[in-house]
């Protein structure tokens, strides 16, 4: 059984900078795509980033192109999401997925197998 643990979220202010770190365990995610998504109070999930198996391949979701990084460590079974020039609008729940065998980047939260438990980041205006 695989699992997921974020870390990293927290309050910071309009134009701050957050890290977000994802930890694997009980499996290896090697070959595995890794996203993160985020969920608002009354909302659904929404694709943030996503970043296929070797890490040369990256995808993000429209709203946070050129402000947020996503990469991994395989070796250490790490995933990160590098957020700068945070707005308020990006205040939620921030999860950690993998695709399990499949290494190839996914917008869908469908297409997604392992979910950590989330961190919360909340951006103050």
């Amino acid at each position: 059984q695989g699992q997921l643990v974020e870390s990293g979220g927290g309050l910071v202010q309009t134009g701050g900078s957050l890290r977000l770190s994802c930890a694997g365990s009980g499996r290896t995610f090697i070959t595995s795509a890794m996203g993160w998504f985020r969920q608002a109070p009354g909302k659904e999930r929404d694709f943030v980033a996503a970043i296929n198996w070797s890490g040369y391949v990256t995808d993000y979701a429209d709203g946070v192109k050129g402000r947020f990084t996503i990469s991994r460590n395989s070796a250490k079974e790490m995933v990160y999401l590098q957020m700068n020039d945070l707005l308020p609008e990006d205040t939620a729940v921030y999860y950690c997925a993998a695709r399990g065998y499949n290494g190839d980047t996914d917008t869908s939260a469908s297409g997604y197998d392992y979910w950590g438990q989330g961190t919360q980041v909340t951006v103050s205006s």
